[in-house]
């Protein structure tokens, strides 16, 4: 594999990276809303944001890239590959994200919630200012992890065509016929993204864990 290969490579790389960045920014907004209605105490808004979050964790995400894709396109609506990778991987990633948040914000204390109740705050400024900051810290360590699987969750954005980081190795190893070798170099290219995150999650983890003892 030379250095046209490799660079071939580093483009696939940095579609991955844009993929990944759109998804998980976009997804976090989205993400944001759909954990605040999952505690909003509207019991059929809850109902509602419960069962889509059960839709996006109960079925793959390559079924789910194959829906927006295709399926969008049945109904008129066409969409080429990286708009339909971008809204499918932002749809997945709000539904995990908005579980994790939930979870989060529940996890805060509830006298925090009786307290900011006391001092006549308002919801949004009891979401703004008291709860959501505390939550945001409690779901870092789990939010980091879930950015690591959608990371390597964006290789199958391969199938419906869209050229990253996977799908490069794939027509590189079809024009040399080098497919350890390619693959090697792909596999490497992923854990230099992801293995920085994890450890950093992993010490947030204990980090939080150790704070809370004290």
């Amino acid at each position: 594999m030379g250095r046209e290969e490799f660079v071939f490579l580093l483009m696939g790389l940095k579609w991955t990276v844009a993929l990944s960045a759109v998804a998980f920014v976009c997804g976090s907004i989205a993400g944001l809303v759909v954990a605040l209605a999952r505690t909003c105490g509207i019991a059929a808004v809850e109902r509602i944001m419960a069962a889509y979050i059960a839709v996006f964790q109960g079925t793959p995400l390559l079924m789910q890239l194959f829906v927006v894709y295709y399926g969008l396109a049945l109904v008129g609506i066409k969409m080429d590959a990286w708009a339909a990778v971008s809204l499918g991987l932002t749809l997945h990633a709000s539904a995990y994200l908005g579980e994790i948040w939930r979870g989060a914000i529940e996890a805060v204390p509830k006298g925090q919630t009786e307290a900011a109740k006391a001092l006549s705050l308002g919801y949004v400024s009891r979401m703004k200012d008291v709860l959501l900051p505390q939550a945001l810290r409690i779901s870092l360590p789990a939010t980091i992890g879930f950015l690591v699987q959608l990371i390597k969750g964006t290789s199958l954005a391969s199938i419906v065509g869209f050229t990253e980081l996977t799908r490069a190795g794939n027509i590189i190893s079809n024009q040399i016929f080098q497919p350890l070798t390619v693959f090697s170099v792909v596999g490497a290219l992923y854990f230099l993204m992801c293995c920085p995150l994890t450890i950093y999650g992993a010490h947030l983890e204990r980090r939080f864990a150790a704070t809370s003892r004290s």
